[in-house]
């Protein structure tokens, strides 16, 4: 697993971790970690020695880091040359040194660079860039390496011009093929579209961990993660130990939304599955295994309820929707259901004793906070987590998980592919088969997501993707990870 920290977490731990330092230390283990990644890629493209190498600086902590790295690199023989954005504010003593190793400054961007390095603007900036690093930043795309190639962008901390905290672009901002940051993970290089900005993340450990207090702003889960969580049949599991699935989806007009929430509920690690509703025929005809009656009164005892995809928004589905929500089980709502909760009496219905777990999309998450997720992803799924007491699954590229105690995940396996119809079907039932085997509310968000987003990827490799496409690529995809 990992962490992103907030701005203001990372500058109380940098303070705490300074005054047990000699001063400037943290620059200088910065700095030297920007200049070995650096050389890295320039040995990738023929070499440290000879290479020409800009620097982009900004003012601040910022542009120190980048001079002494391109001080570093001018060491090893490297023509580093850099353009100072703000020389009333540069970082004078960084500025020396790159200049007492050989580097020089310029006005201009030169002709012919192999590596630029984005020094522009450090963590602490707010908004989007602003001139003239917006003018050098649109003539960035010109430039060429000595073999012609377009020349890597290497960004120190983060994309120079995109929100920090929330993984927002409000302007114009860089987009790296890798970014060096410093310390830990902030919340825009694995949330948001400053996330795509970043490209290959490399983090330099500055000894910065155990300064670090309180929460993260985010976490991240890992293919471990997702291992270790998944629940396992044992020695004496039979269908009934391993969980018990209700799934009260689709209709006679949608019943392809009932038959792919089943087909992702088969996938999950429960042993049975009772179906319930309009579509009952035709989802034992795709799935002989359910157990599948006409109504969700009729069928009988489950661990968890999945409702809502295709149920449609007629009084019968009302009907469905508050039995469902009347069981003390663990419920998934997603689609239809969620529809169903605007504009009645059903809201109050949302805060209930058993967990509830619901997977908005924005168009449904705006429906039912009053306003888009807007630019702060993380604190908007926060905030209605904690206004329904359950747990939001906020669908997006980089899908967000909040619980109302304030706890974040992001799923980082996310695809465009997965933007097809019926593809958010398969999410819920599988969501609902780990709840039902018992994996916490927050836990089994977190792993159907992961697990959802490798498996649309997988069905992606043989071309453009159904959501059956996505259901089918569930079953190598968990022999793989469990494996």
């Amino acid at each position: 697993m990992r962490q992103a920290w907030r701005v203001a977490e990372v500058r109380a731990a940098e303070q705490s971790l300074m005054a047990t330092l000699p001063e400037g230390t943290l620059m200088q283990r910065a700095a030297a970690g920007l200049a070995r990644r650096c050389a890295l890629l320039l040995k990738e493209r023929g070499g440290v020695r000879g290479a020409r190498v800009l620097l982009l600086v900004g003012s601040g902590d910022n542009g120190g880091d980048t001079l002494y790295a391109g001080a570093a690199l001018a060491a090893r023989g490297a023509a580093v040359r850099a353009l100072l954005l703000r020389p009333d504010r540069v970082h004078l003593a960084g500025l020396a040194a790159l200049r007492q190793a050989g580097g020089c400054t310029v006005r201009e961007l030169p002709e012919h660079v192999d590596l630029v390095v984005d020094g522009i603007v450090g963590i602490g900036a707010s908004g989007g860039l602003r001139p003239p690093a917006t003018q050098h930043l649109a003539r960035l795309g010109s430039l060429r390496a000595r073999d012609g190639s377009r020349p890597p962008v290497v960004a120190v901390d983060v994309p120079s011009g995109v929100a920090v905290d929330t993984g927002d672009v409000p302007g114009q901002a860089v987009t790296a093929d890798v970014t060096v940051t410093f310390g830990c993970l902030k919340p825009a290089h694995v949330v948001g579209p400053a996330a795509a900005r970043a490209g290959h993340i490399e983090l330099v450990d500055i000894g910065l961990g155990p300064a670090l207090r309180g929460d993260p702003a985010v976490r991240v889960p890992d293919a471990a993660d997702i291992a270790g969580w998944w629940p396992h049949p044992g020695p004496a599991s039979d269908k009934y130990s391993r969980g018990v699935i209700g799934v009260a989806t689709g209709s006679a007009r949608y019943p392809g939304a009932a038959i792919l929430s089943v087909a992702g509920a088969l996938r999950g690690p429960t042993g049975l599955i009772r179906y319930a509703g309009s579509a009952h025929t035709e989802v034992v005809r795709s799935h002989p295994s359910v157990v599948a009656v006409p109504r969700v009164a009729d069928a009988g005892r489950v661990q968890a309820w999945v409702c809502g995809s295709g149920l449609g928004t007629d009084e019968d589905a009302r009907t469905e929707l508050r039995t469902v929500l009347a069981a003390p089980v663990p419920v998934v709502l997603d689609a239809d259901a969620l529809n169903l909760l605007v504009g009645g009496q059903h809201a109050t219905d949302l805060r209930r004793d058993a967990p509830l777990v619901i997977t908005p999309h924005d168009g449904e998450f705006a429906r039912l906070a009053g306003e888009a997720p807007g630019a702060d992803r993380i604190g908007a799924a926060s905030k209605l987590a904690a206004w329904i007491n359950g747990v939001v699954l906020l669908k997006g590229d980089r899908t967000i998980v909040a619980t109302p105690a304030g706890e974040v995940w992001v799923n980082p396996t996310g695809t465009p592919a997965l933007a097809t119809a019926g593809s958010g079907d398969v999410l819920a039932g599988l969501l609902g088969s780990l709840l039902a085997a018992g994996l916490a509310p927050e836990r089994a968000a977190v792993a159907a997501a992961y697990v959802h987003g490798l498996a649309g990827r997988r069905a992606a490799l043989d071309g453009p993707v159904t959501a059956s496409d996505v259901a089918a690529a569930l079953r190598p995809v968990l022999a793989d990870l469990l494996a």
